[in-house]
């Protein structure tokens, strides 16, 4: 009842390394100290730092968008607009034009460019998306139905909380609206539950351990974007477990 991203108890050795080319691929020239690469604030400082905002998730659907994407170098994902993983097509907003021509040559290396079938299939999917709201409309619905749902369920427990995210003002549907993340992040309040990844496993309830994503143990994050079928077994199970928490 779980995708791959909720069987991880460890962090992921093979994104590290992507993230390591994707840092020398940014580095300057003649050097042998890589870019520092950052996901949304620059710790380090210096005149090769590139800042890369990942906006995969930077959708209406899954977020309010309180002002349009306007960094120096953004990277997104047809993934996560319209769930089509499987075709592996991504792109990047790039205002450096010597990153840009270096990261086209590392994608022309590493990828030899991108297949007819995808490319066909990507600029259908866009070309849906930039014709109405029904997009979006559908998709906020159907995560803010599964964020209810979800909450409604742990604010019965005590034993159990969720992230607070306020509100907020959203300029694609020009109103304050709540969120509807694509992931929750639950966590075991009592104390004796060190390691909330195997309490929800004795429910047999599969998340992804904090400790995965530099969290503690006491957290476990869940995907909202299972199927439909998936997303119902674990509000059944959950349901189940906060009721003999309760009995306890």
């Amino acid at each position: 009842m779980a995708d791959s991203s909720q069987r991880a108890r460890k962090p992921y050795p093979q994104a590290t390394r992507h993230c390591r080319k994707c840092t020398y691929a940014l580095s300057p020239e003649n050097t042998s100290s890589p870019a520092g690469v950052v996901a949304s604030v620059p710790y380090f400082g210096g005149p090769y730092v590139k800042t890369i905002y990942d906006r995969a998730y930077y959708w209406p659907h899954y977020t309010p968008i309180p002002a349009p994407s306007d960094e120096e170098l953004m990277v997104f994902t047809l993934s996560k607009l319209t769930g089509h993983a499987g075709s592996r097509f991504g792109w990047a907003v790039v205002k450096d034009e010597t990153v840009f021509n270096k990261m086209t040559i590392h994608m022309q290396i590493n990828s030899m460019g991108v297949s007819r079938d995808t490319q066909l299939r990507a600029f259908k999917l866009l070309k849906v998306a930039l014709q109405g709201r029904e997009l979006f409309d559908f998709g906020y619905q159907t995560m803010k139905s599964r964020w209810e749902r979800l909450s409604n369920i742990i604010s019965l427990s005590k034993r159990f909380s969720l992230q607070k995210i306020d509100p907020q003002y959203c300029t694609f549907y020009n109103k304050i609206r709540e969120f509807s993340p694509a992931y929750a992040w639950v966590k075991c309040e009592r104390e004796e539950d060190k390691d909330c990844y195997e309490v929800l496993q004795a429910a047999k309830i599969t998340g992804a351990a904090g400790n995965a994503f530099g969290a503690k143990d006491q957290y476990v994050r869940f995907s909202l974007l299972r199927s439909q079928d998936d997303f119902d077994i674990l509000i059944e199970r959950l349901k189940k477990l906060v009721s003999d928490a309760k009995i306890m």
